[in-house]
């Protein structure tokens, strides 16, 4: 493979357009006003510094310019992740409370994440994405919203309380509350900021409004003297570049961190394919899954060498650079070099920055990823997803973060089972006014030929569903008058293993005992060279297996002397 194809940054540095320039650069302007607050909000949710935001938005961004092959994703911290990675590192950094620890650990934590990515990825093992279905990751966000939500209450309201997990920290919240634990001038900025906020982006949404937000707060807390009356300030930040560091961390929390990381590296892949996907179309580009994986792999090895932690895509800040004309990863180049600059030159220019405000920052992000819409639409549509939703939103809310996506995934696999273990069947017949055999279901009128039970059965046939098959071919054969043949209207089944053609052959013999024919029509022709690899064909007669249910019809009437049967 060329280096190009590892390297998409190579391709896009040759093929890049002078005229893109200017547009990279105002989006890339515009593109900062965001990650700032952004990344020392969701590093904070995270459990971590705010400047770990900083940090991890300049190393991700740069990597992904680099092996990244979309010209608009932008990735960044992301506010899906940060309850994740705080559910991973709080625990174990919790032992000493040492904020270096859990600098370390969530370093660590990116690097693991980057790693298991960059291997998935050059493996092809995009796929993983589909672990979790559309309405187990409906209930897992919404989840997740709720769990983030009120885990920021407290700090928008000017407190803290030390409950882990939803109920404990809704709890600690209604009490902190009852106790008069609220600063009046806390809950005054992040509240105000949070409406600034909402409505800016609901009404006026080419304002930005976190950065007006943001601005307001700190004038105000500048002007007012806010501090003096209990409302926490980010402080100062360090000055310089993100250091170089080999995060250190014990062997035995390893372990604790390979499972966090996978659960993060499943999220994440899943996020990204579904943000690809949605800009691929509008760019001009393909969704390249794979190399997709290998370049948010490098972004989060980049930043975990850098004192940063994992990082996503974002859909918000990638439609903010499209929308503010990128064209390239040179936005998000800027982007990084802005923050550079601003940590170079100018380091408190964010040192009084509210520390509500930045919760009112979280807040807004998870209302924008609650999707109460979607519960509200599959309730409409499909009842049995509505409940494998509303059980990973459960998941996340009762067991929490890492938990819920364990539940997600176990979900979404023993959805896919389901279908397999219970599939659709149905008994056909020929209804008037359609060309062929008909489900009686819809077509209760529809007339069955004296002798023939034509059967379908919507899913290979696998040692899930084999049981079921069989149960359903004997309750056909003992219905009264006893059918001659058993047609399988086989088009649906793509597969037989070995379990399912051990049970054919049983079946086969138990029903020439009875005096009754198994006989197969439109099966596929790798499913037809399986069936004679496993040899079945010595108790299931060659001759039975035809090419269209009219020609296996056409045969029954043959040999039993059938008249052609009215139409209903």
């Amino acid at each position: 493979m060329a280096a190009a194809d590892w390297i998409p940054g190579l391709t896009a540095a040759r093929e890049y357009r002078p005229a893109w320039l200017p547009k990279d650069v105002l989006a890339g302007i515009v593109l900062t006003t965001l990650l700032v607050p952004q990344g020392m909000a969701y590093a904070e949710l995270a459990g971590l510094p705010a400047i770990t935001g900083l940090y991890t938005s300049i190393l991700c961004l740069l990597a992904y310019a680099v092996f990244g092959p979309s010209r608009v994703l932008v990735l960044g911290p992301d506010s899906s992740l940060g309850p994740m990675i705080a559910a991973v590192i709080l625990p174990i950094a919790a032992s000493d409370g040492d904020p270096a620890k859990a600098v370390a650990l969530a370093s660590m934590l990116g690097l693991l994440v980057g790693l298991f990515m960059t291997v998935a990825g050059a493996a092809k093992l995009g796929f993983i994405a589909d672990l979790l279905s559309h309405p187990t990751q409906l209930g897992y966000v919404n989840g997740l919203a709720l769990t983030i939500l009120i885990g920021q209450l407290p700090k928008l309201f000017g407190f803290s309380t030390d409950g882990d997990g939803l109920i404990a920290e809704a709890t600690g919240f209604v009490h902190g509350v009852a106790a008069g634990e609220t600063v009046p001038a806390s809950l005054a900025i992040g509240a105000g900021g949070l409406l600034v906020i909402l409505l800016l982006q609901r009404w006026v949404p080419k304002v930005p409004g976190i950065l007006v937000a943001v601005l307001g707060g700190i004038a105000a807390v500048t002007l007012l003297g806010l501090t003096d009356n209990g409302v926490d300030v980010v402080g100062p930040l360090p000055q310089g570049f993100p250091p170089f560091d080999i995060p250190s961390v014990s062997w035995s929390d390893l372990g604790l961190l390979a499972a966090g990381a996978l659960g993060i590296t499943l999220v994440s892949v899943t996020d990204t394919i579904s943000t690809a996907s949605a800009f691929a179309e509008r760019s001009g580009q393909e969704v390249r899954g794979n190399q997709e994986m290998i370049g948010i792999g490098a972004a989060n090895i980049a930043s975990g060498f850098f004192q940063g932690f994992p990082v996503s895509t974002s859909g918000s800040r990638t439609a903010v650079a499209f929308t503010a004309g990128a064209r390239s990863q040179l936005t998000g180049v800027v982007g990084a070099g802005a923050i550079t600059l601003m940590l170079v030159l100018a380091p408190g220019l964010l040192e009084d920055l509210p520390q509500p405000m930045l919760a009112a920052v979280v807040i807004a992000a998870s209302l924008s990823l609650a999707d109460p819409a979607g519960l509200r639409r599959l309730w409409r549509q499909r009842r049995i997803e509505f409940a494998l939703a509303v059980a990973a939103f459960l998941g996340v809310a009762l067991l929490g973060v890492l938990p819920g996506i364990l539940v997600a995934v176990v979900l979404s696999v023993l959805n896919v089972f389901r279908r397999l273990w219970w599939p659709y069947r149905a008994v056909l017949g020929r209804a008037g006014g359609v060309d062929g055999y008909h489900d009686l279901r819809e077509f209760p009128d529809a007339v069955q030929i004296p002798g023939l039970m034509m059967f379908r059965f919507d899913a290979p046939l696998i040692f899930a569903n084999a049981r079921t098959f069989r149960e359903e071919v004997r309750h056909l054969a003992h219905t009264d008058p006893a059918p001659e043949w058993i047609l399988v209207a086989a088009e649906p089944i793509t597969d037989v293993d070995t379990t399912a053609a051990d049970m054919l052959e049983d079946l086969d013999e138990e029903l020439n005992a009875a005096g009754i024919s198994l006989v197969f029509a439109e099966m596929k022709s790798p499913v037809r060279e399986k069936i004679d690899r496993y040899g079945l064909t010595r108790t299931i007669d060659p001759e039975h297996f035809y090419p269209t249910v009219e020609d296996a019809v056409a045969a029954f009437r043959m040999i039993s002397s059938r008249p052609e049967e009215p139409t209903a």
